[in-house]
């Protein structure tokens, strides 16, 4: 008797363990990282009764919910979307960069696409006259140049003058761990910087909004009615991986570590890689002394239609060894205008617009080191840290 009773006990404790180290197993698995778009609690309410309309391309999606599109969510749950805003490179993400994104309609719902890409960057009155509110819905990466953060500010600004609100859906930034590059001056404006911040600024789309509006950046010091649905479960130093590719020549999580690095290329007599399977992967030129690293650019239709040195042979340097904690370095750039023997003529006029500043232009003809170029930027550096953290919704 007191036998059974001892494998009874033992018994027991054997299947108390299991339970303890099975709710242990499943208590540790982290949360999912949930984009705005993901929690329609927070924003059904919001939309009941409301004309809507919404900013969105291939990148607002549910990863969660079999990728679903959120613009075919909203309308399965009764949400008045009357139209779709699409910015560079179109709704479907296929337009290559620069190139023009024409205005037409979705062959699965019907709505009606708005491009705010070109002449039309800014939603016209008329446009938005209809509506009561706009949803901002895309994949930012972080970076300054990236221009959807500049569709945002117009968005918001054209919002502001016809009493409309915006309603942010926000998103992770893949590059959002960290904060560096030069802060654009003033007179350095486009559309591929329109805000005195860092290259690589820190800040998810509805942290940037929340700024814009602090700082009265809007035209006018306007001040746009703004919601921001945050993202659940993520911080600024979490990783991130993106479920889809934000644009055509951002392919992968490598690419876009890559991009605030790479970029400057676009600014420079070198490619970057259009026109490969691993743009902003790689750097060169026609040229065998730049490296032994060679690749050839071609026409791949929805990515590059016509890149640099098209059917040339470039030789260079091979990033795609890098570690995905890279951070932004103007190392590559000083590397390639050393082997170019360019000097000058190493840049086009666009390389200002992306640096914001031509500083950084006459420091590298000047043979500054990295060193010495990064420590120049530190001072505006911690003076935006500062105004970063009165905006922060997710906590470093």
């Amino acid at each position: 008797m007191k036998q059974t009773n001892l494998l009874s006990f033992s018994h027991i404790l054997s299947i108390m363990l299991i339970f303890f180290l099975v709710s242990f197993k499943l208590s540790a698995q982290p949360s999912p990282i949930l984009p705005g778009a993901e929690r329609p609690e927070l924003y059904l309410d919001l939309l009941k009764g409301k004309s809507v309309g919404i900013v969105a391309n291939q990148t607002s999606i549910m990863p969660h919910e079999g990728k679903k599109h959120v613009v075919d969510y909203l309308l399965e749950q009764g949400v008045s979307v009357k139209k779709v805003f699409v910015p560079e490179h179109g709704f479907r993400g296929d337009v290559d960069a620069g190139a023009k994104v024409n205005s037409s309609v979705d062959s699965k719902t019907g709505l009606p696409i708005v491009s705010l890409y070109g002449n039309n960057k800014k939603p016209t009155a008329q446009q938005i006259s209809d509506l009561d509110l706009i949803i901002f819905d895309l994949q930012d990466v972080g970076v300054r140049f990236y221009t959807y953060i500049s569709t945002m500010h117009y968005v918001m600004e054209a919002a502001a003058e016809n009493g409309k609100q915006v309603i942010i859906f926000d998103r992770p930034n893949p590059n959002g761990d960290y904060i560096d590059g030069p802060v654009l001056k003033k007179g350095f404006e486009s559309f591929v910087g329109m805000h005195p911040i860092p290259v690589v600024h820190g800040l998810t789309v509805g942290e940037l909004a929340q700024m814009i509006n602090g700082e009265k950046w809007l035209k006018g010091g306007l001040i746009c009615d703004l919601e921001v649905i945050p993202v659940a479960n993520w911080n600024h130093q979490t990783p991130y991986k993106l479920p889809v590719k934000p644009s055509p020549n951002l392919p992968n999580d490598l690419s876009i570590r890559l991009y605030p690095s790479t970029c400057f290329f676009e600014g420079s007599i070198f490619s970057l890689g259009r026109g490969t399977e691993f743009p902003f992967q790689v750097y060169g030129y026609p040229a065998k002394n730049i490296g032994t690293f060679t690749f050839t650019p071609v026409s791949i239709p929805g990515m590059s239609t016509n890149p640099p040195y098209k059917d040339q042979v470039c030789y260079g340097v091979d990033l795609r060894n890098e570690s995905l904690s890279h951070q932004f370095t103007v190392k590559y750039i000083i590397d390639a205008l050393a082997k170019s023997g360019k000097g000058e003529s190493f840049f086009k006029g666009y390389f200002n617009t992306l640096a914001g500043t031509d500083e950084l232009k006459k420091q590298l003809l000047a043979g500054k080191s990295e060193e010495e170029i990064k420590e120049s930027w530190q001072v505006d550096l911690n003076s935006y840290k500062k105004l970063r953290s009165n905006y922060l919704i997710y906590k470093d």
